[in-house]
């Protein structure tokens, strides 16, 4: 059976890392549905928040190997746990002095913002779960939506256990505690 999972990595803050773990994603043949990365509570680490549709056996095997990453501190599969998520969407709607009342009364029911306004448009910032901006998204469609972003799933898990409090469960040991060298004989910055 396959199914959204959701995973949170904890990465040292360096240039290339995001293009390793999503290089490890290519090679196992998963489709990153969504991924969310900026820093963390903890200095010179950042978060990552990845979303993935497989089977959560596969995706135990891809979280282990993404602890053989040099730059990944800690990796949760927060899939099953009790975890609040949400998602930022910048649309653009096409409007005209006949639509605009509209669209204002359907952006104010999904409690979300007009951040820009021009004579043929409206920028709707929406923020909720994906059902939500999905809801919000449909019905926006029919005015014509001229552009639209969103950032993707970020998450954290509800109550005082945390992804980012390192000291938790042991995982393998933290790259930055050791000193370590590279598989190619370099000796890592930042490191004794």
């Amino acid at each position: 059976m396959s199914t959204k999972r959701t995973l949170v990595a904890l990465v040292e803050d360096r240039p290339g890392v995001l293009n390793r773990v999503a290089s490890l994603f290519r090679r196992r043949g998963f489709n990153i549905e969504s991924l969310a990365v900026g820093p963390s509570d903890v200095p010179n680490i950042s978060r990552m928040t990845i979303v993935v549709d497989g089977a959560t056996t596969v995706v135990e095997q891809v979280a282990k190997q993404l602890y053989k990453l040099i730059d990944v501190v800690k990796v949760s599969d927060i899939s099953e746990d009790n975890f609040v998520a949400r998602e930022l969407a910048l649309i653009k709607v096409r409007t005209t002095p006949s639509t605009r009342s509209e669209i204002i009364q359907i952006v104010d029911i999904f409690r979300a913002n007009i951040v820009d306004v021009a004579t043929d448009s409206l920028i709707v910032e929406a923020t909720g779960d994906e059902e939500k901006i999905d809801s919000l998204l449909l019905l926006l469609r029919s005015f014509g939506v001229k552009e639209m972003v969103r950032t993707g799933r970020v998450a954290l898990v509800r109550g005082m256990s945390g992804v980012t409090t390192l000291e938790e469960e042991p995982p393998p040991p933290l790259h930055h505690l050791r000193p370590r060298v590279e598989q190619r004989g370099r000796h890592i910055p930042g490191e004794p």
